[in-house]
């Protein structure tokens, strides 16, 4: 639903009216995060967030925890920064690795990932800008397996990522972490959708 930029408490179904449609409000969701989500090198994924896929998270994390209508708010203030605006595209960066002592070693070799990531439309980059809730990275360097990044674009920029066939590149420039990927064609057309 492109131009919705704030979830209220409105759009979060009470927990009777949410269960009969959430087997098939799950299976929607990932049908949209199908498009939404880009390998960059071995270990990080990053899955672009949007007005949907953030009530949904709200919906399934008052379904999971339960903890009625006083638990909304708290959601909302959460995941409400996770939308984008109309002139940035906002993800989420998961450093994935299943062994965890290779992912500790790993981890420790990344701090300020979360720095480094960018976007490339027809070779001019845009550079990512972590969300600035909490610091993602320990003093001691340690990066947060999870990240949330925004990605603010100029007018001239929208336009250049909405031409169907863009070579849009997505990386991070980590000296510990150095890899680029080329948005699929179907992901760059989802994704110009988050834009006003």
């Amino acid at each position: 639903m492109p131009g919705r930029h704030a979830l209220t408490e409105a759009d979060i179904l009470p927990r009777a009216d949410y269960a009969p449609i959430r087997t098939a409000r799950r299976r929607e969701i990932a049908a949209l995060k199908r498009n939404r989500r880009v390998e960059v090198g071995p270990f990080v994924t990053f899955y672009f967030e949007s007005f949907e896929t953030m009530r949904h998270q709200v919906q399934e994390m008052c379904w999971i925890e339960d903890g009625g209508p006083a638990q909304i708010p708290d959601e909302l203030a959460a995941y409400n920064p996770l939308i984008p605006q109309g002139q940035e595209l906002v993800a989420t960066f998961m450093i994935e690795i299943d062994e965890p002592d290779r992912r500790k070693r790993l981890l420790l070799r990344l701090g300020g990932i979360e720095e480094t990531a960018f976007l490339k439309v027809f070779g001019e980059t845009i550079q990512g800008v972590p969300e600035t809730d909490q610091d993602r990275t320990t003093a001691e360097g340690k990066a947060s397996s999870v990240q949330f990044v925004h990605f603010p674009f100029t007018a001239e920029q929208i336009a250049r990522f909405c031409t169907p066939g863009a070579e849009v590149v997505l990386g991070l420039s980590h000296a510990s972490y150095s890899h680029m990927a080329v948005l699929p064609e179907a992901v760059r057309a989802e994704l110009s959708r988050d834009f006003d």
